[in-house]
């Protein structure tokens, strides 16, 4: 399942409070990753066959597949969080206390705040105390660390999220690794990464982002095993992590970045595309084989006078 990692790696453990806040990202992700199967498979009759023997019967059934082959992330999350919530509570029923996520968020990027507010709000929704630190851009970065050292002694506290990215003058790394291992519910840490990376070897925590993905897929009967997926972009966020877990599911994994050539004919090679570049509207339906699942996971803002805040948030991919 889905929150199988962590699991695994402290059994005794499953049911931490730890573990469950980074189980509790990832409605975060099934909320507003938008999937959707190529415009030629949507017009198909018979969408199992075209996908090269994938049966939807049983998503379609459970209201996580369309039959207009949209997969419904919102439904997925609903599932997510009302489990969450149900283990919140037998935790505070045995503990008499909640469990705590704090975000650190370091200047105003209009996407960060989005995703500041949508965790604040999900953790509202399961019962989970949620503690914002927000700090100004110009920030120095032994501030943000004596913050991160605050949050790490902190008992209410049972994980920290640093809202990425950061400003150009503080270095990344030295902040993460900051965090405590054991509240490192994003699994940034280096050791975690490093555990991801490493064949049988397993991290405490995956990050939440890619995370969602998997889970997304897996939840929906979506076969990764043997399939050809290209995961576009390779940040440390979400593009390297998610490459990870689907060479973990035996995926053959292609890596496209601003400097491969033939983009387009390298997309449409895919099974499964994982759109991560953080372009608005960057790949377009062409470059799309007809029984493609598209996996976009870009939030981007663009300006829009229409809107109530100015501007509309859109992802990675151009579904027009």
């Amino acid at each position: 399942s889905a929150g199988r990692e962590a699991a695994s790696a402290h059994p005794k453990q499953s049911s931490s409070m730890t573990d469950l806040i980074a189980k509790a990202a990832l409605p975060l992700v099934a909320a507003h990753a938008v999937f959707f199967w190529a415009k030629s498979l949507r017009n198909s009759r018979k969408p199992a066959e075209s996908a090269g023997e994938l049966d939807l019967t049983k998503p379609i059934e459970l209201g996580l597949v369309t039959n207009g082959n949209d997969i419904n992330g919102k439904k997925v999350a609903e599932a997510i969080r009302e489990e969450i919530k149900q283990e919140v509570d037998r935790l505070e029923k045995l503990s008499l206390k909640k469990p705590g996520l704090a975000v650190v968020i370091v200047g105003e990027r209009k996407d960060s705040q989005t995703y500041v507010r949508m965790k604040h709000k999900a953790c509202e929704e399961v019962g989970i105390m949620s503690f914002k630190e927000e700090l100004p851009a110009d920030v120095t970065q032994e501030a943000l660390l004596q913050k991160v050292r605050e949050l790490n002694s902190n008992p209410l506290v049972n994980g920290i999220l640093v809202q990425l990215p950061l400003p150009d003058h503080i270095n990344e790394e030295t902040v993460l690794s900051e965090i405590s291992i054991e509240k490192d519910v994003d699994g940034f840490h280096p050791i975690n990464i490093g555990r991801l990376a490493m064949k049988g070897r397993t991290p405490l925590y995956v990050p939440c982002t890619p995370k969602g993905c998997i889970a997304l897929l897996e939840r929906c009967g979506i076969p990764i095993k043997g399939k050809t997926a290209v995961v576009i972009g390779r940040s440390n966020i979400v593009g390297i992590p998610v490459a990870f877990l689907l060479l973990e599911r035996d995926a053959t994994v292609v890596i496209a970045h601003s400097k491969t050539r033939n983009m387009k004919e390298v997309v449409k090679s895919a099974d499964i595309v994982v759109a991560a570049v953080g372009r608005a509207e960057m790949v377009k339906a062409d470059w799309l084989k007809p029984s493609a699942v598209v996996i976009d996971v870009g939030i981007n803002s663009v300006d829009d006078p229409t809107a109530k805040r100015g501007y509309r948030l859109v992802g990675d991919v151009d579904y027009k």
